[in-house]
């Protein structure tokens, strides 16, 4: 059908078509998005993360064209976010899925990347840019995701390689962001494989440039000197909820705290909250505390959820406390967990609280990070607490392990989410935190995943499960190490920022423009002309 001026007008029986079609692969879009969500605990396929975005960058080499690589790379990141914190679900409810949808827009132009430089018949330029800017182009992603205010580095997909040993020597240099990058770029160099058959020699080059990377770390990077050890009790109450909770946490920790007594220790730590109120404002509670660490000989290092007593508002603190009394040494967590433990914007979200588990009142920040130094040992011991969410943070135990922290001590709680996989992720954290810097680090809670890594990321002792209530020793290295991560922080993503960037002003100046379809050479000069 033509209209007046003789433009083809689109028939309504082909539109309909194109709509479902459009609608199916926007559903798979986010399906292919969720799948590296197996590469984490609990089902921890850490293989899986080398091959599950590959499907997802086929879709998006295939699209049509920039805007629908855009839509594709936007339904892939909802799916990604999705299946990366479902267990938040029963507690977020709707705003999952908000959260989904918003940040899920950072992937819309890593999607246009992928498809300029992976699309159509690439170059062998543009098949060795896409090694370097694709991977590059993901890693912005999780630099900005890492903000406290968008939710927090949760579900890096270099953290999927917690427990494989040369994944965490490459920590040691670059961090998780250097694991991300290798990810990835593995990644990419395998849909050159599949896809674009001419160029399996740019996608072999790419495999075994990782490998070449990931080996030299290996073999190459040295493990952390050892420097004595150190023996910690990690206390799991394994209670929660209710009325009387925090009564009923405080009496189980006590009651296994008495029980570590004459083992030569040189730390207790409790989990997060395990303690209801504020020691400084209560002198029966003070001295019960300090009577438990007379009794085990050795510091106990606890965790309040409670109101301050010398000023308003309630803050999340780890106070230490010694067989004489509590040593005036005190961190006030800093990173807050958005909604859980406070509302941002609560003029305008508050309601959030009528139908999730948002927090009812904000938590106050902490200013800074404390380093405590240990009392009454044989040699001077240094910790650097963290609390709960803010082991997902690089740069915060980095900037302890700089500030002289010879252990890293995490206080935790999951029993929010206690039959999900976040205790499990959250236990694994650890292990890229303690390979990064080069120190050993603890993870405490109140319900599990309890666990305790060396200086080296490897895991001591077997993890403390969320069924058990109990008390378990673990004795650990300790190391003088300085890590070349420790030293140069986030290199990593500098080196993205460049080849983006560099990228980006190759193609706008034509360095990576298809040929137009049927273009020809120079015009043949005929007998007339």
């Amino acid at each position: 059908m033509r209209n007046p001026i003789g433009r083809a007008e689109p028939d309504a029986g082909d539109v309909t078509p194109r709509r479902t079609a459009g609608l199916l692969r926007s559903l798979l879009a986010v399906v292919l998005g969720a799948l590296p969500a197996l590469a984490f605990p609990a089902p921890g396929l850490w293989w899986w993360a080398y091959v599950s975005l590959v499907p997802w960058l086929l879709l998006i080499r295939t699209a049509p064209g920039a805007r629908r690589a855009a839509l594709d790379g936007w339904c892939g990141g909802i799916g990604f976010l999705l299946a990366v914190h479902h267990w938040l679900l029963p507690s977020v409810h709707v705003f999952l899925l908000v959260m989904a949808v918003l940040l899920g827009l950072l992937w819309l132009p890593w999607g246009v990347l992928a498809r300029a430089l992976l699309g159509g018949a690439p170059t062998p330029a543009r098949a060795a840019a896409a090694l370097c800017a694709v991977p590059s182009g993901w890693l912005m992603i999780e630099l900005v995701r890492s903000w406290e205010g968008l939710g927090g580095p949760w579900g890096l997909l270099g953290a999927s390689q917690w427990n494989v040993p040369p994944a965490l020597r490459l920590a040691s240099v670059g961090g998780v962001w250097l694991v991300s990058l290798l990810v990835v770029a593995v990644n990419t160099a395998l849909v050159l494989l599949i896809a674009v058959p001419g160029l399996r020699v740019v996608g072999v080059a790419g495999l075994a440039a990782c490998a070449l990377v990931a080996g030299t770390a290996a073999w190459g990077v040295g493990a952390p000197r050892p420097a004595g050890v150190v023996r910690v009790a990690l206390v799991q109450p394994g209670v929660h909820g209710g009325t009387d909770g925090a009564e009923r946490r405080l009496d189980r920790a006590a009651e296994l705290t008495r029980g570590l007594a004459g083992q030569r220790l040189d730390l207790v730590v409790w989990g997060e909250s395990g303690v209801g109120r504020d020691p400084a404002g209560d002198a029966a509670l003070t001295a019960r505390l300090t009577a438990l660490a007379r009794t085990v000989d050795a510091p106990l290092l606890v965790n309040v959820d409670a109101r301050r007593a010398d000023r308003p508002g309630i803050y999340k603190s780890a106070l230490l406390f010694a067989p004489d009394g509590p040593t005036g040494d005190r961190y006030d967590k800093m990173r807050l967990v958005p909604f859980g433990e406070y509302v941002p914007a609560r003029g305008l979200l508050g309601w959030a609280t009528s139908v999730g588990k948002a927090a009812t009142e904000d938590r106050r920040r902490g200013t800074e990070p404390v380093v405590m130094r240990l009392p009454d040992g044989e040699r001077p011991l240094t910790v650097g607490p963290l609390v709960c969410f803010e082991s997902a943070f690089p740069d915060m135990s980095r900037r302890l392990a700089r500030d002289g922290a010879d252990l890293l001590v995490v206080q935790s709680a999951t029993s929010t989410f206690q039959h999900s996989w976040a205790p499990a992720q959250h236990a694994s954290l650890a292990a890229l935190r303690a390979a990064e810097t080069g120190r050993p680090v603890v993870h405490a809670t109140l319900t599990g995943v309890g666990a305790a890594y060396g200086p080296d990321g490897r895991r001591v002792g077997p993890p403390v499960g969320t069924d058990a209530s109990a008390a378990v020793v673990r004795e650990l290295p300790l190391s003088e190490s300085t890590t070349a991560y420790a030293r140069w922080g986030d290199w990593p993503v500098y080196g993205a920022f460049a080849v983006v960037g560099a990228v980006c002003a190759a193609a706008g100046a034509g360095a990576f423009r298809r040929p137009a379809p049927g273009s020809r050479g120079r015009r043949a000069r005929t007998v007339r002309g």
